[in-house]
């Protein structure tokens, strides 16, 4: 079997198309795992967490479309532009990305599943948080859809807040705890959620790192002072100079 660069990009386009799917996909399960906190509806979360499978199966398969291609392209020679490698890199990067983030929603499905009919109640920042979080990999979706790199830089801005968000839920628990607000099972439950949002935020800047190194062929780094944009190393002329 052979494939060529009009074939390969057409290939592409649809495991991009594909990797959109899957983000939507993992949106939507995010989304409703985060409601089942506020309900303590043990019953959906386990309905959910059953849905990881599906996001399972689309990177197991995504994964295996980006290696055959490869494959092909590499047994007959075939002239790849580096855009459409570089395209397709992050495609796997990605794909990788989006799969953790959702066994973040698995964790967060068990953890409400071991809350049960626990009625004490979480400070209301958590809820602006995880809505903050499901806005944050809406963005992170589109960004990859449309290689959008001021949409992913906008992302790259938000880690800030989710850090703020989970240090004062942290806190407010803590108080909870103390004047008996809270019993301590509950608020341990509440810090390995917020501790998954923001592993969730992660991931989300993770992939927007890819998007803006596709659009813009810049890495992107965190410093002290912030994101870094770092332009690659030009092999060519490094090898000129040795």
């Amino acid at each position: 079997m052979t494939i060529t660069p009009d074939q390969f990009q057409c290939r592409l386009a649809r495991v991009r198309s594909r990797l959109v799917d899957q983000g939507e996909l993992v949106i939507d399960i995010t989304e409703q795992t985060f409601e089942t906190i506020y309900n303590r509806d043990a019953g959906k979360a386990a309905l959910l967490m059953q849905r990881d499978d599906e996001v399972d199966q689309a990177d197991i398969e995504i994964e295996r479309d980006a290696v055959d291609m490869l494959t092909l392209a590499t047994k007959v020679a075939c002239p790849i532009e580096p855009a459409m490698i570089r395209s397709l890199l992050t495609a796997v990067k990605v794909n990788n990305e989006l799969e953790r983030i959702a066994d973040s929603t698995t964790a967060i499905a068990q953890l409400v599943i071991t809350l049960g009919d626990r009625d004490s109640l979480f400070p209301k920042t958590t809820r602006v948080m995880t809505n903050s979080i499901v806005g944050i990999l809406r963005d992170t979706v589109k960004a990859f859809k449309n290689t959008n790199a001021d949409k992913a830089k906008s992302v790259l801005a938000c880690e800030g807040n989710t850090l703020a968000f989970h240090e004062l839920i942290a806190r407010d628990a803590e108080s909870r705890v103390a004047d008996g607000r809270m019993g301590v099972d509950t608020a341990f439950s509440l810090h390995a959620i917020i501790n998954q949002a923001v592993l969730m935020g992660d991931h989300c800047t993770n992939i927007a790192e890819q998007v803006i190194y596709e659009a813009t062929g810049t890495i992107v780094r965190h410093t002290t002072a912030g994101w870094v944009e770092q332009n690659l190393p030009n092999l060519k002329n490094s090898a000129d100079t040795e």
